[in-house]
């Protein structure tokens, strides 16, 4: 046998998986070949999408099912022993394995990265693959698990035999939770972002724990009813019997897993205070969804209830901890024992990508001063100063500006698709009726078909609140726009939202992350890959922050005097106008409330007057109806490879990705003329960042019709006179080099000519361009692939066409 002429597959086959059934691993259920753990960038193209490359391993070897200890990088003999390990030990970063092996069918190169053998990298023979308990014993060495903690780490997932089986990043997670916890840790924090399955990874946590009687009665806290119902009736539905819902009633002490709002078991009155029915021993382990809210702060209400059960162990779950000087996830929980984010998330395949549009409003930029003694639409004085961007629909409303928001999104729904799920944000209740209306009276042919259309979905408001579960539901239409302040922040599980508005301005990092969150979710079923972020506020500036996708800095500083962080602590007005934090924005929603203010005594909050003429912490809004604004600028930014918007021009960004790829006009002539598929080369520059279908649209409104991607490349990139797709494919038909063809043959020339010129080169090359019309009306696939004598005919035929179409 002549090895370095077999394939890699071969290889494996042959000698890989001999060596490792020889080594004792049941190939069955400890061996998995050629997984694929990310689902590749979703890359957007136009009103389409395709996906980047899957990230993949030759083999994961797992001691236990779905706990993967080693990864194994093949290559064929023509390759050395070692040249997979690099990209080896790329996977074991991304996997969270320890043993990591290269081969090339004549042996193994052995990298162990726990740092308990002799050297770090080792060559083994084919015979001397390490056993599976070898592996092991040295893994539960290296993390510091004893023999006691050994059956809750090896403990199963839970399998319902559907074939859902947790992601990588989720059980990268759940095993480090789970080992943690085994090892005795008694504050743990995850951190993944929104749309990641934090509620899924926290249900395979608590179900090996329990199985494994490691925790034997656990409570799970969440601060919005729809998500403790979410979570029963979803992720959690498998304890069945063994799992009640906490109420603010009479406590049931016969169940193993509860489930609770903070508001269900606290309150301002020492017996409303549920909890302490149940002794401070009574749970085990306390699981914290979205922690960031109200358990972050010391003096929160919210904290107590952690307190009160301070012998249990805690696991906070979040995509945003809160780390100010104030408040402090950290600080309580520990640092992250993991951290999967929405960059890591849009890069793997399982988040959607986004791009800003951001509308700059004159009167938003140069500020607006009212004249001397002016007053407002209902006669109130107006004070003088100059009002800008922080104050308008807080302080100021600019009706027009309302007016001009609406439009601006009424414009941009119709242009794209005017039945995408829209939320809106704005500053607070006031201002989302406002927008309602202003919407509504511009959408009136959509309102008519359905007066909710278009809805105010508020804390306050009982009939717009009724309306979030059909607004989260991809299956009902109505509603399809939702103006909103606080209420749909967090926790709201949109997967079919396609544009979000940014009319509120944001300050806290904390928020805008759970606002871009709402966008995240990715439906394949209801074609949802992507979303818009429509920004009038600058906020989308916080994506430009080093904090916003980077890990956690504690920076918490203890006072004497706790500050009151508005989203953290509710009174009992607040609870009685929401069933959880949306009440926030009626108590808070009429001012901005910076971190780290602190109420004090003289109707103030932070030192900033609020007024007092409509009682403590109300001031007036002024409302002015005659000044005009106008859009003074509107850019659009794109997602980057690199997770970074995209901010110079899309010419500029496309230049310098093509001249990294090619060094030369005939660098890339030479490339394109060899390549047998020119749609691959678009691909990889598209995986780069370069946006055909923008380009295109660009330079098409300039030149009257759409280029060629080639002739964008040339023009853009090497200055070189560019032709639409129209004028290459006149080219073709006036040097009549159809002749040697006829009858079908020459019919089907003619029209993958035709065809080019109306969609491009990649129709051509897609192998079922002869199923579809009008290619189907002149004969059946196998019938015009016959006409060229063949498949191979055929395949000569479309490069010779393609040959003149770039000649």
């Amino acid at each position: 046998m002549d090895k370095k002429a077999l394939s890699e597959r071969d290889i494996c086959t042959k000698f890989i998986t001999p060596a490792l059934e020889r080594a004792g691993w049941d190939i069955h259920s400890q061996v998995r070949e050629e997984v694929s753990f990310t689902a590749g960038r979703i890359i957007v193209r136009g009103r389409l999408h395709t996906r980047g490359k899957r990230r993949r391993a030759d083999y994961l070897l797992s001691y236990q099912k779905n706990q993967p200890i080693a990864v194994i990088e093949a290559k064929d003999n023509k390759h050395s022993l070692g040249d997979g390990m690099q990209q080896a030990l790329a996977y074991s970063d991304a996997l969270d394995v320890p043993f990591v092996f290269s081969s090339n069918g004549d042996g193994f190169l052995f990298h162990d990265r726990t740092g308990l053998g002799e050297q770090t990298e080792t060559t083994l023979g084919l015979d001397d693959f390490p056993a599976p308990d070898e592996l092991w014993e040295r893994y539960c060495r290296y993390k510091g698990i004893g023999s006691a903690a050994r059956p809750v780490v090896e403990e199963p997932y839970y399998d319902d035999g559907s074939g859902r089986s947790p992601r990588y990043y989720q059980r990268i997670a759940i095993n480090r939770a789970v080992e943690a916890v085994a090892r005795g840790q008694d504050r743990i924090l995850l951190v993944m972002a929104t749309g990641t399955g934090k509620t899924f990874t926290a249900f395979q946590i608590i179900w090996r724990l329990w199985k494994a009687k490691q925790k034997k009665r656990i409570l799970f806290l969440a601060d919005r009813n729809i998500l403790v119902d979410q979570t029963k009736n979803n992720d959690f539905k498998p304890f069945g019997q063994a799992m009640t819902k906490v109420t603010n009633r009479t406590v049931d002490k016969s169940y193993e897993i509860y489930l609770s709002l903070y508001q269900a078991v606290t309150g301002s009155e020492e017996e409303q205070n549920i909890y302490k029915q149940f002794s401070p021993d009574f749970f085990d382990l306390i699981v914290i969804d979205e922690c960031h809210r109200g358990s972050a702060a010391v003096d929160s209400a919210w904290r107590s209830i952690l307190d009160y059960f301070s012998s249990a162990t805690h696991i906070g779950l979040t995509a945003t901890p809160k780390e100010t000087k104030e408040v402090s996830n950290i600080d309580y929980f520990g640092e992250p024992i993991y951290t999967y984010s929405l960059k890591q998330g849009i890069e793997d395949g399982f988040l959607a990508p986004y791009k800003v549009v951001r509308v700059d409003i004159d009167r938003d930029l140069q500020g607006w001063r009212p004249s001397k003694g002016q007053t407002d639409k209902h006669g109130e004085l107006i004070e003088d100063r100059i009002y800008n961007q922080k104050d308008f629909d807080r302080h100021l409303v600019l009706e027009k500006r309302t007016e001009l928001v609406a439009r601006k999104i009424t414009e941009f729904m119709a242009s794209t698709d005017p039945y995408q799920k829209t939320i809106v944000f704005c500053e607070d209740i006031d201002h989302a009726e406002r927008m309602r209306q202003a919407l509504v009276n511009l959408n009136p042919d959509r309102v008519a078909e359905n007066r909710k259309y278009v809805m105010r979905i508020t804390g306050d408001e009982l009939e717009g609140k009724a309306e979030l579960d059909n607004f989260i539901n991809p299956e009902a239409r109505y509603p399809v726009i939702a103006t909103t302040s606080k209420l749909m922040t967090t926790g709201v599980d949109a997967q079919t939202c396609k544009l979000i508005v940014l009319d509120q301005r944001i300050q806290s990092m904390t928020e805008f992350k759970q606002i871009i969150g709402r966008g995240t979710r990715i439906n394949d079923d209801y074609n949802k890959h992507w979303f818009t972020i429509l920004d009038f506020k600058k906020a989308t500036e916080l994506f430009a922050d080093p904090d916003f996708d980077g890990d956690p800095v504690k920076v918490y500083q203890p006072k004497p005097n706790d500050p009151i962080a508005p989203d953290d602590e509710l009174t009992e007005d607040e609870v009685a106008a929401g069933d959880s934090a949306e009440g926030i924005e009626e108590a808070h929603g009429d001012y901005e409330v910076e971190e780290g203010a602190t109420w004090q005594n003289d109707d103030t909050f932070g030192g900033a007057d609020l007024g007092s003429d409509e009682g403590p912490g109300k001031r007036v809004k002024y409302v002015v109806d005659d000044v005009e604004v106008c859009v003074v600028a509107e850019r659009v930014q794109y997602l980057g490879p690199d997770g970074k918007l995209i901010t110079e021009s899309l010419r500029d960004y496309t230049r310098k990705k093509v001249k990294e790829q090619f060094a030369s006009l005939d660098d890339f002539l030479r490339r394109w003329h060899d390549a047998e598929r020119k749609q691959a080369i678009l691909d990889e520059l598209a995986e780069q960042g370069v946006l055909w279908e923008e380009l295109a649209a660009e330079l098409g409104k300039r030149w009257g019709d759409e280029p060629d991607p080639f002739d964008v490349i040339c023009h853009i990139a090497f200055d070189r006179p560019a032709l639409t797709r129209r004028e290459r494919a006149e080219q073709v038909k006036k040097r009549d080099i159809f002749t040697r063809y006829e009858g079908q043959a020459r019919q089907v020339l003619e029209t993958l000519v035709d065809k080019y010129a109306d969609a491009g080169i990649e129709p051509l090359e897609d192998p079922k361009v002869l199923t579809l019309a009008p290619f189907s009306s002149i004969g059946a696939p196998m019938e015009l692939v016959r006409a060229f004598g063949g498949k191979s005919g055929y395949l000569t035929a479309l490069q010779d066409l393609e040959r003149q179409l770039y000649g």
